[in-house]
């Protein structure tokens, strides 16, 4: 497939240096490797390279999910992806399913949920901040998966519109305070997912989930480690991304 002018593409220099640019007629971008050209680029094929104006290889990709959760526009703490990952396997998010967002940030694991559930599902998302709804909002546009997502701005003490949803992933400061109305808006048998970046939090909500019709409990913490990829000196980098959040899944049953 040959790239268009008006295509998000995903640039990966030789350094290891990564941009997504929309490619524009005329236009260029400044590295510090030099200029690429964007008329270099059109009509070209992904995993082609290009040569800066200082004669540095830029190779073209598409642009993926992970790479637009790195480079997107965010002003809030965002889900990890060795954690968001795991969080939609365990919420079983398939096509076709009604889901919920709580606390919709800069919009990743609405985009995540909405690749996943493609046409014929639905992504309900809840956020208080104006703000926030704002950027996420455009976040979307730009991955071309806002008609999945519905958005709504108010607080959800006041419970739900929506009813048997196959499930919620819930991203709040005081989640313990949402789980009846969670509760009410899942289908029998409908997953629940909980992030709390503390010890503490994780307590206050396994004493909640104890008093209502939730099962399987689990707490789950993601411990990734990368290595370098060489082969003559293969070790791990000497840091990593540690403790990000705690991770806690449920399932409801009508009664206990």
């Amino acid at each position: 497939m040959s790239i268009q002018y008006g295509d998000r593409i995903y640039i990966y220099i030789d350094d290891g240096r990564d941009y997504i640019l929309t490619i524009q007629e005329g236009k260029q971008f400044s590295t510090h490797r030099g200029n690429i050209l964007h008329d270099e680029i059109a009509g070209r094929s992904y995993g082609e390279s290009v040569l800066t104006t200082k004669g540095n290889k830029v190779y073209l990709l598409p642009v993926g999910i992970i790479e637009n959760i790195y480079h997107m526009r965010r002003s809030s703490q965002i889900i990890y992806p060795k954690d968001l990952g795991y969080i939609l396997l365990m919420l079983d998010i398939a096509e076709g399913n009604r889901v919920i967002d709580v606390g919709l940030g800069s919009g990743s694991m609405s985009a995540a949920m909405a690749r996943l559930v493609g046409n014929t599902g639905r992504v309900y998302a809840y956020e208080r901040r104006e703000d926030m709804i704002s950027l996420a909002t455009q976040n979307l546009i730009t991955w071309k998966l806002i008609d999945r997502v519905t958005i709504q701005q108010r607080d959800i003490e006041i419970g739900f519109d929506e009813k048997e949803i196959d499930a919620i992933f819930l991203d709040v400061p005081q989640p313990w305070d949402y789980l009846k109305q969670c509760w009410d808006a899942l289908g029998g048998g409908g997953r629940l997912g909980i992030v709390s970046p503390t010890a503490g939090q994780v307590m206050e909500v396994l004493r909640s989930l104890n008093k209502l019709p939730f099962i399987i409990i689990e707490v789950w913490e993601n411990m990734f480690r990368q290595y370098k990829p060489d082969p003559f000196t293969f070790r791990p980098y000497d840091r990593m991304v540690a403790h990000t959040t705690y991770m806690i899944f449920t399932r409801k049953v009508n009664e206990i």
